[in-house]
Parts: structure tokens; C-alpha cells; sequence
């Protein structure tokens, strides 16, 4: 009980301290940190490597207290002294398997340890990705967010001269209502920008453990090395869980193959009796006779050897399904990248020059306020388009490195 309130009391005290500015790398170290999901393959890994200390060792030894030939029918029933042959027991017995059997079970142990660890890695990388593509929705959820303010005062600007233009009879009267149902549509676009913004937050905070993140410094600028990442993955996580499995699956054929080799057990006693008779002391050896093997170890040898070829199979199935999927994602980050640089380069620049020209329009009484409306409002849904298409840019940045980066040693 006092651990609990200790441990209460520690999760009190640290909570305030999770909250504040959160940079990219700041959540990618947090989520390293506190996710929980972590802490558990960690234990796990502990687990296998306390387990595989005894995998070798012999197996306890056995006492053995008795009381042999006792009679119980006949003239000599119920007595222990009238007959040479009651005795009480005692005895140690000590298996011991065969020498290639507990190399064996060692080499499964530590293939157990390499497979948790490369589990850990796993769900370490898994946990990063996560954490950092939510960061990323969450800053250009809020990027989007700033578009849709600025275009609510660029429709506040326009519509301060409709009344003017109402009473000068250059305006159309339906003008005056223009600007009113904009609004209540941006309101709407803006209630669905809040609602990603929580969540985006809610998941950020699920991999952070900050209550609240608020985001600070700019996203990302992860370079994507297509030589480098491809080099790499053979020491990624995924395809080291599937080596680790080729690895149990050879111990668990050695460890069948071992079946054919005796075991065998020693055993020593002494036996005491009455005074009168004098006690006896016993030595045995007992040693496992393999005669069918054909039927019976051969056929498990098989199985295991199969289950082996199953394992180096995945691993080959994987490690092709990690190349296409890098090239796959390579390739639709190449096209991400060249549909921003076209709304960066022609794109929103038309767009601007289009609003500009309108708004001078409108201010010359050339046009009505609903088309210089509608300049605005194009300009801010290409401002929001190209939010998009960088964001599109950055999430594949970041998944692709945190992904398909190679393990350093």
C-alpha cells in the first residue's frame, strides 16, 4: 500500500511537468520515454534473459522417502519386525538429459532473448511513428486553422463598404446578406478544423503522456535518402523479429534431433531395517533407451524442419514486401513533392494575383462584392490546398525515415 501512494504521488508530482512546449523531437523523446506499450516489451525482454539462465541447468534433484515391502496379508500383516524385508527408504535421484539437449535449450533461450528484444525495437520504432505523425497533424491542423481566421478578416474588410455602396445604388441590396452567410459557412469549416485539432491533440497526448501539448518550433526537415534507407533495412526491427524466429525454429530442431540421444538418471538409497537384519544401500543408473526412433523422434525432427523452412520463407516474404513497400512509398512521395512545389510555384501566386486584382476591381466598382468575395475565399481554399500538399510532404518524410531508417549499432 505504501508503494501504491508512493507511486501515486510520484505520477502527481511529474504531471505538471509534462506540460509546457513540445517540439518534434521533444514528443518523439517523450513518447520513448513514458509510452507504456514500451515498458512492457522492455519487461518482457527481462523476462526471456531471466529465463534463460536456468535453460541449460540440470534439473533438481529428487528425494525419495518410502516404506518398501510392508506387509499387509499373511501371518507377518501390520508388523514391522517380524519379517527381513521391510525396510524404510531414503534416496536422492538426479536427472541428467543429454549434453546436446541442454545446448539446445540454451540456444532456444537466447534465440527467445533476440526475438523479445527485436520486439522492443519494434514496438519502440512503432511508437515513434505514431507519435510523430501526430505531432505533424496536429501543427498543420492548426495551420489550417490560422488560413480560415485570416480569410474571416479578409470578408470582414470587403463587406465594411457594402453599406456605402448600398446607399450610393452601385451595390446590389442581396450584397448586404453576402457577407453574413460566408461567414456562417467559414463558421462551420472552422468548427471542423477545432474537431481535428482536438484530436489530433487527444492522439499526440496518448503517445506523449502530456495532458495538453502545445506545439512549438517549426515541422520537420527530414531528408529522404533512398540509398541510405534502402542499405539499411536489413537491420530493421521487422525483418530482425523474422531472423530471430529462423533462430528459434533451428534450436527447436536441434532440440528434437536431441531426443535421439539417451537421457539417463542416477539414483542412490539406503534402506534401513530392524537391528537384527542388517540395511541395505542401493546405486542405480537408468538411461533412456531411443530404439523407435523412426517412429517417434524422426518424425517431430521432420515437423520442426518444416516449421524452420516456414520461418526462413516469412523472413524472405517480408524482407521483399519491405522492399516494395519502401519503393512504393518513395515513389508517392516523389509525386507529393513535385504537386506542392506546383502550388507553391504557380498555384498560389495565381491565386493571390487573382484576389489582388478583384479586390482592386471591387474597390474601383467594377465588380460586385460576391465575386471579390469569392476571390477571397479561392485564395484561402488554395492557401489551405497547399497547407495540404506540404503537410502530404512532411507526413511522408517523417514516416518514411522513422520507418524504413536502419538500426545504428
Amino acid at each position: 500500500m505504501r508503494r501504491y501512494f508512493a507511486f501515486s504521488s510520484m505520477i502527481l508530482l511529474s504531471a505538471p511537468a509534462l506540460a509546457g512546449p513540445l517540439t518534434f523531437n521533444d514528443a518523439l523523446a517523450r513518447a520513448d520515454r513514458d509510452a507504456p506499450s514500451i515498458a512492457a516489451r522492455a519487461a518482457r525482454a527481462d523476462a526471456a534473459r531471466s529465463s534463460a539462465i536456468s535453460a541449460d541447468r540440470l534439473p533438481d534433484p529428487k528425494l525419495e522417502v518410502k516404506l518398501q515391502d510392508f506387509p499387509i496379508t499373511g501371518p507377518d500383516a501390520g508388523r514391522f519386525n517380524r519379517d527381513d524385508f521391510t525396510m524404510g527408504v531414503i534416496g536422492v535421484s538426479q536427472e541428467v538429459p543429454n549434453i546436446a539437449k541442454r545446448r539446445a535449450r540454451a540456444t532456444r533461450a537466447g534465440a527467445d532473448i533476440t526475438f523479445a528484444d527485436a520486439e522492443a525495437l519494434a514496438e519502440r520504432r512503432r511508437v515513434r511513428i505514431a507519435a510523430g505523425m501526430a505531432w505533424i497533424d496536429l501543427f498543420y491542423a492548426e495551420q489550417r486553422l490560422t488560413i480560415l481566421d485570416r480569410l474571416g478578416q479578409r470578408i470582414s474588410d470587403l463587406s465594411v463598404t457594402s453599406p456605402a455602396r448600398l446607399a450610393s445604388g452601385s451595390a446590389r441590396p442581396a450584397e448586404a446578406i453576402e457577407p453574413q452567410r460566408l461567414q456562417a459557412e467559414l463558421a462551420d469549416r472552422r468548427s471542423e478544423r477545432v474537431a481535428q485539432i482536438t484530436a489530433a491533440r487527444a492522439r499526440l497526448a496518448r503517445w506523449t503522456g502530456d495532458p495538453d501539448p502545445q506545439l512549438v518550433g517549426p515541422a520537420p526537415n527530414m531528408v529522404v535518402d533512398a540509398t541510405d534507407l534502402r542499405a539499411g533495412l536489413s537491420t530493421l526491427p521487422m525483418l530482425k523479429i523474422k531472423d530471430a524466429s529462423v533462430g528459434q525454429a533451428a534450436a527447436d530442431v536441434r532440440l528434437a534431433q536431441a531426443e535421439k540421444q539417451p537421457d539417463w538418471e542416477v539414483a542412490a538409497s539406503l534402506g534401513n531395517r530392524e537391528p537384527r537384519f542388517g540395511n541395505f544401500a542401493s546405486i542405480g543408473v537408468k538411461i533412456d533407451l531411443p530404439f523407435f526412433a523412426k517412429r517417434r523422434q524422426d518424425p517431430i525432427i521432420a515437423a520442426r524442419s518444416s516449421e524452420m523452412a516456414r520461418a526462413q520463407f516469412d523472413r524472405l516474404d517480408a524482407e521483399r514486401e519491405l522492399i516494395a513497400a519502401l519503393d512504393s512509398d518513395l515513389a508517392d512521395h516523389r509525386m507529393h513533392h513535385e504537386r506542392f512545389e506546383r502550388g507553391q510555384t504557380t498555384l498560389l501566386p495565381l491565386a493571390r494575383q487573382r484576389a489582388e486584382l478583384d479586390r482592386a476591381s471591387y474597390a474601383a466598382g467594377w465588380i460586385d462584392l460576391g465575386i471579390a468575395l469569392q476571390s477571397a475565399i479561392g485564395l484561402a481554399e488554395t492557401e489551405i490546398d497547399l497547407l495540404d500538399r506540404e503537410a502530404d510532404v512532411a507526413r511522408d518524410s517523417v514516416r518514411i525515415t522513422l520507418t524504413y531508417q536502419g538500426e545504428r549499432p
